[in-house]
Parts: C-alpha cells; sequence; structure tokens
C-alpha cells in the first residue's frame, strides 16, 4: 500500500484544494457573478458532454488502464498507446457529420422546455471531445503510476481558469454568452497540457501498427462504451433531465447541492487514481489474494475518512447555505444529505468496481451499468415530477443502495472475496450516532463561528472513537502521529 497511500495522500491534498476551489466558485461566485440561468446552462452542457463522452473516444481510457500491463515489450505498448489515439477518430469524425446534418433536429429537442440552451448544443459535442482526450491522456500517466499531474491538472487547473473568468464577468470583461465560450476553450487548453505531459512521461515511439489482441480490445471497448455512457448516464442525467422537466434555474440550485455532497467521495477519487492500475495489474497476474487485500483495505479506510466527511458536510448544512445567502438555493438542502448517503455507500464498495472492470467478469459491468442508467431514468422521470429536484437526488440514492449491494454479492460469489468486517458494522455505527446526537444541535453565532465550533466538536470525538475502537490501523498509525490519545 506504500506507492497508494503516498500517491493517495498527494491527490486528497490535490482534490481538497481543487474542490475548495471549486467550493468557492460554485458557492459563491457562480451564484453572485452569473446569472442562474447561465449557471444552469453550463451545468448542463459540460454534464450532456460528460455523458457521451466513452462513445466519443471508444472507451480507450479505461482499455489502456486494463491492458496496457499485459503487453511486455516496449513495441507492443508503445503500438497500443499509439493506437489509443487513433481509434476514437473512427467514431468521432464519422459521428460528427451526422451531428452537424441532424443539428437543427437535436438543437431544437434538447432545447424545447429551455430556448437557451439552442444556440450552445454543438458546444457539447467539443467538450466531450476535449473531455475524452484528456481522459485518454490521462490514463497514459496512469498506468506508469503517475497520477499525481493530471489530478492536478484535471481538479485545480479548469477550477481557477474558472474563477478567473468568474471575476472577469463580474468585472464586465466578459458577458454571460462570452463567459459559456470561454469555459470551452479552458478544456481545450487542458486536454493540450495533458497530452504533453502524457508524450513527456511514455516517450511512446511512433508505431503504427494495431495490437495483436485489436478484437480482444475492440470487445473489451464497445461493453466499456456502453458501460461508460451508463455510468455518466448515472452521474449526469439528472442536469440532463431537469431542464427537460423543470426551469433551467432549477440546474443551478441542484448543482449546488450536488457539489457540496461530492466532497464526501473525495477519498476514493484520490485512492482510484493508483489503486485501478494496480487492481488491473494484480488481476492479470490472477493475484486475488492481493486484490482482496486492497478491496477490504480501500473499504474500511474510504468509509472512515468519507465519514467524517459527511459528518462535517451535514451537521454544518444549514449555517453554510446561511453563508451563501441566496434563498432560493436552499432548495438543495436536502439534495446534499441524499446524495453524500450514496456517495457513503459508493466508499463502502471500496475498489469492487474496479474488481470488476479489470476481471474476466467485466461483461457483468456492462449489464449493471446499463440496468442502473434504465432505473434512474425512470425513477428521474417519477420522481422530479413528484418532487422536484430532490426526487432526482433519491433517484440516484436508490439506484446506487441497490446495485452497489448486487455488485458485492456478485463478487462474492465469483472471486470468493467481499469489503466488509466486523470494523465497517463499527464506522457506521459511530457515523449514525454523532449525526443523530448533533443534527439538530446548533449554535446561534455567525455561520462561520458555528460551523468551526461545531466541526472542532465533532471532528475530535469522531477521531477519539475511531482510535479507541481501533477501526483501521491505517488511519490508526496517521491519527496517532498527529494526536496523542491515552
Amino acid at each position: 500500500m506504500g506507492i497508494v497511500l503516498r500517491q493517495s495522500f498527494i491527490n486528497t491534498i490535490i482534490l481538497f484544494v481543487g474542490f475548495a476551489i471549486g467550493g468557492i466558485n460554485v458557492m459563491f461566485l457562480f451564484t453572485h457573478f452569473l446569472h442562474e440561468d447561465y449557471f444552469g446552462l453550463i451545468t448542463f452542457l459540460l454534464s450532456t458532454a460528460n455523458i457521451i463522452l466513452p462513445l466519443l473516444v471508444f472507451g480507450m481510457q479505461h482499455t489502456i488502464i486494463k491492458y496496457y500491463s499485459s503487453y511486455k515489450t516496449k513495441i507492443e505498448q508503445d503500438g497500443f498507446l499509439i493506437s489509443t489515439i487513433f481509434i476514437p477518430l473512427l467514431v468521432i469524425i464519422p459521428l460528427g457529420l451526422v451531428s452537424a446534418y441532424l443539428y437543427e433536429t437535436i438543437a431544437t429537442w434538447v432545447s424545447s422546455e429551455n430556448p437557451l440552451i439552442k444556440n450552445y448544443t454543438w458546444l457539447i459535442f467539443l467538450v466531450a471531445i476535449f473531455m475524452g482526450y484528456f481522459e485518454v491522456f490521462y490514463s497514459w500517466t496512469k498506468v506508469k503510476y503517475n497520477s499525481v499531474f493530471g489530478n492536478f491538472v484535471k481538479e485545480i487547473f479548469a477550477r481557477v481558469c474558472t474563477s478567473f473568468l468568474l471575476f472577469a464577468v463580474y468585472f464586465e470583461w466578459l458577458t454571460n454568452e462570452q463567459f459559456i465560450y470561454a469555459i470551452v476553450i479552458v478544456y481545450g487548453i487542458r486536454t493540450l497540457i495533458m497530452k504533453i505531459y502524457a508524450f513527456y512521461i511514455c516517450k511512446p515511439t511512433l508505431i503504427f501498427k494495431l495490437p495483436s489482441n485489436i478484437k480482444e480490445l475492440l470487445s473489451f471497448s464497445l461493453y466499456i462504451i456502453v458501460a461508460g455512457s451508463a455510468a455518466g448516464v448515472l452521474l449526469e442525467i439528472d442536469k440532463f433531465m431537469i431542464p427537460q422537466m423543470e426551469q433551467i434555474a432549477q440546474v443551478a440550485y441542484y448543482s449546488v447541492g450536488i457539489y457540496i455532497a461530492s466532497a464526501v467521495a473525495i477519498p476514493t477519487r484520490a485512492m482510484q487514481q493508483i489503486t485501478t492500475s494496480i487492481t488491473a495489474k494484480d488481476m492479470n497476474e490472477n493475484n486475488i489474494g492481493e486484490v482482496e487485500i486492497m478491496y477490504k483495505q480501500t473499504s474500511i479506510n474510504l468509509l472512515v475518512i468519507g465519514g467524517l466527511l459527511f459528518l462535517l458536510i451535514n451537521l454544518n448544512i444549514a449555517d453554510l447555505y446561511e453563508l451563501i445567502n441566496k434563498p432560493q438555493f436552499t432548495n438543495g438542502i436536502w439534495v446534499v444529505i441524499i446524495i453524500s448517503v450514496s456517495k457513503l455507500m459508493e466508499l463502502a464498495f471500496g475498489t469492487g468496481n474496479s474488481i470488476l472492470v479489470n476481471s474476466k467478469f467485466y461483461k457483468i459491468f456492462f449489464y449493471i451499468s446499463l440496468a442502473m442508467a434504465i432505473s434512474v431514468i425512470v425513477l428521474n422521470k417519477w420522481l422530479i415530477s413528484l418532487i422536484g429536484i430532490n426526487g432526482s437526488a433519491l433517484a440516484t440514492l436508490i439506484v446506487v443502495i441497490v446495485f452497489t449491494i448486487f455488485k458485492i454479492i456478485y463478487i462474492k460469489m465469483k472471486l470468493k472475496i467481499q469489503p466488509f468486517s466486523i470494523q465497517s458494522i463499527k464506522i457506521m455505527a459511530v457515523i449514525l450516532a454523532i449525526f443523530t446526537a448533533f443534527y439538530f444541535w446548533n449554535f446561534s453565532f455567525h455561520p462561520i463561528v458555528n460551523m468551526v465550533l461545531k466541526s472542532i466538536i465533532v471532528g475530535v470525538l469522531y477521531l477519539v472513537l475511531i482510535k479507541k475502537l481501533q477501526i483501521s490501523k491505517d488511519i490508526d498509525v496517521l491519527v496517532s502521529k498527529y494526536l496523542t490519545l491515552k
């Protein structure tokens, strides 16, 4: 776990810094500097681009992770990497031509409820290409166990640029419309930076030769395209469907809630930057023992860290929204609570998704992802019309819980491994007990003072209990290093 913990620690710092910058953007700059409709518009464009991203790059970002370690010579590895650049063009070029021909029909359909979207629909395709190739080049560096720089560019660069652009809108250097185009340019620059770094790390020889196992690669990629698109649907379909059923400003309210709740998932995002490649290597070598060790360690460690974030966020949520000082955005308070519970469930799954994708049973991931996508669409259609944006959050929670349990059972049946232990029960009991005890306990000072006081009390109590109950050896070492608890 040495390289995992080291790079995960650095990536976690990067993610927290990026999240802090993004938090300032989402909760204060976007809400105060940009018109709500344009806030909803940029959220819609980026979310829709994320949904079609796997199709445009033909799932190559996942194919790289799974197969790179199976090639033993540099010539084979270089040929494989070069092919991952050109294969997506077989999708992008014809799909781009068809989209251009049908543009008016597509634009009219997606903007049926909100006409503002129509003139910007073409940007979805462009941003998706930028995002897709960024992930491809990022995967080049991940297979070399070098995830930090890419994580920095992904999490901090774009957000810092967004901050500058929002201030430019505030000072009237940019209009709301120009801001949308400027964000697209930022994503293009981000991809170019990642490409340059990927070539620096890998230094591939330009070999225009298809890998010997090209049929296997294409078969895997086809499944991953659908699975990846389905995963994108699960993550982003809410922000696509809300404008089809509600005013586009509701996307802005929903996005703030989603962003706050996503802090709970920071630990798993940090750890996955490195554990995915290691899991793929262990699965390729059929080293199930090591896979199980990482499965269990990541599950409990992520639950411990994510549990603390869950408590700090949800026990301070009322004060946080008061600090934002935009009453209409408080519509998203329940979104925060519901989505953060779903994130806890994902944390408990540890490296489970990586195990499924990189095992010989990877096809089941396709079927599960497809079922999840269909389920969340159906539930969104029903629940959004019933209870608005809270319904969309509830749809996500239901789908995550049901299908995560199914995946845990499936891995147990096929590989005879599972992530839980008595420690898992302990940590869930601690989280539930503290949440229940402090949820209705509020101070009457300034929101910042309230949040600081409650965070200190909850944080210290939580760490003491984690230490005393000996829930995680890894976390115990970290706590002991910085706190002396007798």
